[in-house]
């Protein structure tokens, strides 16, 4: 769930984890973890597939393309395949783009998202094509429909290189107080300008600096209520040109 500008990255090359409650990793460097305590799966619902109108959207067939900054553990990913998937046709096509800094290895992914019975089908194929030490990019075609891109490096510079084509974000990166790089005006706006008009983003942040350069990118940000007693996320839309 990271990924900072140019220069800015903490010195690892990996970030260093502790497993808390069991199975729940803790980044070292960021003093954070990589999802809600209360449960991951059900904020990614909550706050990612509800907060940009999925699986709505997906009802009327074609492609869809999802950004997001902060691969993690892949939970977000597992969780939106399992809910496409359910989704009747008509065909159609799903490219899930994420930006990361520091990719786990397989068995921490493993462990991670053994919690949920519920994506166990998901985490299984993406445990099994994991490459062994993840470099640059990651490309895995699990089926016609389906396929998982990981741009490997700081946010900035992968979002920066990608074409204009994303019709909804995840914007699910640490905290804004523990990696405000994540959250700047410059990649958020580089967000904005990589999105579709009519396209949308969502996230559990409701920090008033995030809004505020979410709007003076030109998304029409709104408030909604938060997970899990969380007071507050944003979620938003580009307008249609």
């Amino acid at each position: 769930m990271t990924g900072t500008d140019p220069g800015k990255s903490p010195s690892p090359s990996r970030q260093n984890l502790e497993w808390h409650e069991g199975d729940m990793p803790y980044s070292t460097e960021f003093g954070d973890h990589f999802y809600c305590r209360t449960d991951g799966r059900l904020e990614c619902g909550h706050v990612f597939l509800a907060g940009n109108g999925l699986p709505e959207r997906w009802g009327s067939g074609g492609a869809m393309t999802i950004g997001e900054l902060g691969f993690g553990t892949g939970l977000n990913f597992c969780e939106t395949w399992r809910q496409w998937k359910r989704v009747p046709a008509p065909r159609k096509c799903l490219h899930f783009v994420s930006f990361e800094r520091f990719p786990m290895h397989a068995g921490e992914i493993d462990r991670a998202l053994a919690h949920w019975p519920e994506i166990d089908e998901e985490r299984q194929a993406l445990v099994a094509n994991w490459p062994t030490d993840p470099v640059a990019r990651v490309d895995i075609d699990f089926t016609a429909e389906v396929r998982l891109t990981i741009v490997i490096g700081a946010a900035f510079g992968g979002v920066s290189t990608s074409p204009p084509n994303f019709d909804a974000w995840y914007l699910d990166g640490f905290a804004p107080s523990r990696n405000p790089d994540m959250w700047s005006k410059e990649l958020m706006q580089l967000v904005f300008d990589r999105t579709v008009g009519g396209g949308s983003f969502a996230t559990y942040a409701a920090a008033g600096f995030v809004r505020r350069n979410l709007a003076a990118a030109g998304f029409a940000v709104e408030r909604r209520p938060g997970f899990a007693g969380k007071r507050e996320m944003l979620r938003g839309v580009k307008p249609a040109i």
